[in-house]
């Protein structure tokens, strides 16, 4: 059977860059957030999104407002929670038709952002936790999503602290310098063919 290994990591620790790199290396990745984001364009879902909002988050051209969306849900953990109860479900029926697809491969990374809060490190045969000094992650995503220093710390401080999900991975990445990074993965890789 195809062995599911969990990739995750806080905000700008560099989760898709360590994808890349199994990717790069034949291996099947699943990257959870894009596909998500995938299933809340169905129409279906965004009449379903709405229906959990009294305000209207749906913009002039009958797609989500995913902005909207994320201030309201940022405020407010009863709609996130709701919000996440309505498309988690339907990621893991789309995942396991994806694993299906992939089962001649001895094992594929399952790539989620909030892999140990949503408790889906228990479905996972193993896990990767991707690290990165807290400095490197604020910059990192400052530049790429052009927010304040503020705002990313506030995002980082709204996850689960590192230290827990260090003690719930099963393998650790630190991602500051790329070829370094490259090897833990290497060695990681050669770890996982004997799962």
């Amino acid at each position: 059977m195809t062995k599911i290994i969990g990739l995750t990591g806080g905000i700008g620790s560099g989760k898709t860059t360590v994808a890349n790199f199994f990717k790069e290396k034949g291996v099947p990745v699943y990257i959870a957030d894009d596909e998500a984001k995938k299933i809340m364009d169905y129409n279906e879902v965004i009449a379903e999104v709405q229906q959990l909002f009294e305000e209207k988050v749906i913009d002039n051209f009958g797609k989500l407002d995913r902005k909207k969306i994320s201030q309201i849900v940022f405020h407010n953990k009863e709609k996130l929670n709701a919000l996440n109860a309505l498309i988690h479900p339907k990621v893991k029926a789309h995942f396991n038709t994806w694993l299906e697809k992939h089962a001649s491969f001895s094992f594929v990374i399952k790539e989620v952002a909030i892999l140990f809060e949503t408790n889906g490190h228990l479905y996972c045969d193993a896990t990767i936790l991707v690290t990165a000094p807290i400095e490197i992650r604020v910059e990192r995503v400052m530049k790429r999503d052009h927010k304040t220093r503020e705002e990313v710390l506030q995002v980082i401080n709204n996850q689960m602290p590192e230290e827990e999900k260090i003690k719930l991975a099963t393998y650790v990445v630190e991602n500051e310098k790329l070829e370094k990074t490259h090897k833990q993965v290497e060695i990681i890789l050669q770890k996982l063919k004997f799962l």
